[in-house]
């Protein structure tokens, strides 16, 4: 009986490496057609894409059709390690680029959302520092949940993360750089947006309010934990959080500087502000070991040199 050659990929050279960038864009975006403005393709060209690295492997990556775009079992396997590849050769272009002393390749910094409008954040700042001495650094930003940067930052997908503290892993290293405040919010059509008799409002009426809040592991799912707050609704982003408190059926919260713009439409308002709400500290995070590229700890320094100052003026 004759047996079926099974196809080999043999050395990875670049066209290899750009078939499974593309595959991979592919995948994280959920179909050609979303992944067309991530690459700035022609659908037609990232099939082909797809199709001629399924030809080079052997396998069937994605089922595409009127049941959607999913990827076959192969296809999860082959993704995962083209994750790890990718994240390999771009840690092997840093390398190169430390052992010649030069601040080039390319770095990757994911941040937690909202951050830009804390005045607290000098986000900003440090990127400029950075820029002025890597100028020939091509940097990312990539903005996601805590989960994910976790994720990122110690699979090597990611140099750096931005996120709040929550808890914290063995597998990373943490840089406290500054604060943000949490506070509880109310919009038209709830019953706490026009009542002020905001001394009846606490912890203990909270719990009997239908709360939106975020469903995945951060200081705003400890909160509800260690309150004993019920979600009515699970929100993915604070963005989300805004929707639903703006639909006055949920009340929630939200960082302070983010809904000012609400507060000052009279959209929202802050709800018993001296009691319903929370502190929390955002981190630079990078893993442990290896340890961060010259590069990464040059941004690194850049994001405790822009904090610093400020977290001594309030100390």
């Amino acid at each position: 009986m004759q047996q079926t050659a099974i196809p080999s990929i043999g050395q990875i050279a670049d066209v290899d490496l750009r078939l499974l960038k593309v595959f991979k864009a592919v995948a994280d975006c959920g179909g050609m057609a979303a992944a067309e403005l991530e690459l700035n393709l022609a659908m037609s060209t990232i099939s082909r894409h797809v199709k001629d690295l399924e030809t080079r492997l052997g396998l069937v990556l994605c089922r595409r059709g009127r049941g959607g775009f999913a990827l076959t079992p192969e296809g999860t396997r082959v993704y995962a390690a083209a994750q790890h590849l990718i994240a390999a050769t771009d840690a092997f272009r840093g390398e190169l680029h430390d052992i010649h002393r030069r601040m080039g390749g390319d770095l990757h910094v994911a941040l937690f959302e909202k951050t830009a409008t804390n005045p607290e954040s000098h986000i900003p700042q440090a990127i400029r520092r950075f820029r002025a001495i890597a100028p020939q650094v091509n940097l990312h930003l990539h903005v996601g949940p805590i989960g994910m940067i976790e994720r990122g930052v110690i699979d090597g997908q990611y140099h750096l993360g931005i996120i709040p503290e929550h808890r914290r892993s063995e597998s990373l290293d943490y840089l406290d750089l500054f604060g943000e405040t949490m506070q509880l919010y109310a919009s038209e059509g709830h019953p706490w947006f026009r009542a002020r008799d905001d001394a009846a409002r606490d912890w203990a009426a909270l719990q009997k309010q239908a709360l939106a809040a975020l469903g995945y592991h951060s200081p705003n799912m400890a909160l509800t934990h260690a309150r004993r707050l019920e979600r009515a609704a699970t929100a993915s982003d604070q963005e989300a959080v805004a929707n639903l408190i703006l639909s006055g059926a949920y009340v929630g919260f939200l960082p302070d500087h983010y809904a000012r713009v609400f507060v000052e439409a009279k959209q929202m308002r802050a709800v018993a502000p001296a009691v319903l709400r929370y502190e929390c500290r955002f981190a630079c995070i990078w893993r442990h070991a290896p340890g961060p590229s010259r590069v990464a700890e040059a941004f690194r320094v850049a994001l405790h040199g822009a904090h610093q100052p400020h977290q001594q003026a309030t100390t």
